[in-house]
């Protein structure tokens, strides 16, 4: 990004304000520098004045989106590095869709000055199905924010009292290695696979926060075995790794909601551990419930993950390599499919 005189040759030139320049440029440009390499255009500046070219589609992404997160910040929204990735992204992937909606439609306060926003169009439809759906099943590599996203709507249903508690379910399963014989009671025995839902809430809410929500039963975390026999009402259910339940589990999970509940099921369909014979529950009750009104379907890939870079890179070399060497199929179930069709 060259500062300074502006160049010549056709392109296409927009004005800022002077606040808004100095929250889109970036500490050293380092913004503009960003739209740069993402989009494949080159951009002049000179005071508030920017001067863009390039492809004719990429020049006008990029004034698009120096011209919509200009009016956000005008506003007083904060733009970083992370929401300019994110505009890339929505702007190159959905031009139809208005940065400025996407950035404050979907906006989850789940503490007090603490907010969560989707960071691409994928995230936002899973924002928006978990919002207008009581079932939603969500399938996609990890990283792309499922958990994450759900637990950030779970504690706004709770700070907004359209729930009285949040349950979260996991099945607990080794993930492809023997962990031998845990030692304690029965909750310290599962407490080591409902790990990452505990680190998920603590990233969302202040630890002491937690624990009082934990000790009231406002939040409770538990194996999807202890939700046999149960009936989950005024509830905002989370099942998480879904994709290592059996059929059965599934469907006793599914059956367990009661009035004035809705259930997010996550699972990523590459990474099932359980053993060999068995069909997965999230493959077989996306494929049996896909139609029904209600309930809503959202499918990641390895352009949502939000992640370390290199893990975009790392879940799409494993796709590639995995197309080419298909790994041996399950043996399904007697009187079960076993393939992996989704709807």
């Amino acid at each position: 990004m060259s500062q300074g005189k502006l160049r010549s040759a056709p392109g296409r030139s927009i004005g800022l304000g002077e606040a808004e320049t100095q929250v889109l440029f970036g500490v050293h440009d380092e913004n503009l520098q960003l739209l740069e390499r993402e989009l494949g255009v080159q951009i002049s500046a000179r005071h508030q004045e920017v001067f863009l070219e390039g492809d004719e589609e990429a020049v006008d992404a990029a004034a698009r989106i120096l011209t919509e997160l200009g009016r956000l910040v005008s506003r007083g929204y904060p733009i970083k590095q992370a929401e300019i990735l994110t505009a890339i992204h929505v702007a190159t992937d959905n031009p139809a869709v208005s940065l400025e909606r996407f950035f404050t439609d979907t906006e989850i306060r789940t503490a007090k000055g603490r907010f969560v926003r989707p960071k691409g169009p994928n995230q936002k439809l899973y924002v928006e199905a978990i919002r207008s759906h009581d079932i939603v099943f969500a399938v996609g590599p990890a990283g792309t924010g499922k958990t994450f996203l759900a637990m950030a709507m779970a504690i706004s249903a709770l700070n907004e009292r359209r729930v009285r508690r949040i349950i979260l379910a996991r099945p607990a399963i080794e993930a492809g290695e023997k962990l031998g014989f845990l030692p304690g009671d029965m909750i310290e025995k599962v407490n080591p696979y409902l790990r990452p839902l505990y680190d998920a809430l603590y990233a969302l809410v202040d630890f002491d926060q937690v624990d009082r929500l934990l000790e009231r039963g406002k939040i409770e975390i538990a194996p999807i075995a202890f939700m046999r026999g149960r009936t989950l009402s005024d509830a905002f259910v989370i099942l998480d790794e879904a994709q290592n339940t059996t059929p059965e589990q599934m469907k006793m999970f599914l059956t367990r909601l009661g009035l004035n509940s809705r259930a997010v099921i996550n699972g990523d369909v590459t990474q099932i551990d359980l053993h060999p014979g068995q069909q997965s529950g999230l493959i077989e009750a996306r494929r049996i419930l896909a139609g029904i009104e209600g309930i809503a379907h959202v499918c990641f890939d390895e352009r949502d993950v939000v992640r370390h870079d290199l893990v975009r890179k790392i879940v799409s070399a494993y796709e590639r390599h995995e197309a080419g060497h298909p790994r041996p199929e399950r043996r399904p179930a007697a009187g079960r499919r076993g393939d992996d069709e989704q709807p």
